[in-house]
């Protein structure tokens, strides 16, 4: 038989396991990702819950400096189904929770000529809503068919090496 702090360790696993993490598939495709970083969110309960219930869409979504503050811009969160006038605009920008020096080495790095932010993931740590952002370059077309010629090649090899294996 289980002790209680072995439940409640079980429990907590199964619950952090069950919770969505959201990827930006696309951006790591359009992006040479440079340098990554976490950061919260500024949400509403319903934007929470909805989030919870899936349906966020990173693909379109890139980060803004406005007055000191990041904003992420072009991130649909869809309504909550029970959340009727509490509701707000899907697409509305969302205030990103950094410290003052992140921002600001955020926005030096930005001004540099080519880079961008983008997310590259969504998740809950402690019940909290985080994303995690990437410093990016956009690839050029030639540098997305190398990528995807490595990718290829790669797995052919393991291909490979697992049938000889046998």
């Amino acid at each position: 038989m289980k002790s209680k702090q072995q439940r409640v360790q079980t429990k907590a696993e199964a619950k952090v396991r069950s919770e969505p993490a959201i990827d930006n598939r696309r951006a790591r495709h359009e992006y040479q990702i440079l340098d990554s970083l976490e950061a919260g969110l500024a949400l509403t309960g319903t934007e929470v819950k909805s989030i919870r219930a899936g349906g966020v869409s990173l693909n379109e979504a890139y980060a803004r400096f406005r007055d000191g503050e990041a904003w992420l811009m072009s991130m649909h969160i869809p309504p909550y189904k029970q959340g009727s006038f509490s509701n707000v605009d899907p697409n509305r920008p969302r205030k990103l929770l950094l410290h003052k020096e992140q921002i600001a080495d955020l926005q030096a790095r930005v001004k540099e000529k080519g880079l961008t932010i983008v997310p590259l993931r969504m998740y809950f740590t402690r019940g909290k809503v985080k994303v995690q952002l990437g410093v990016a370059r956009g690839k050029k077309l030639w540098d997305k068919r190398a990528t995807e010629t490595e990718r290829t090649v790669k797995r052919e090899v393991t291909r490979e090496i697992a049938r000889h294996a046998r």
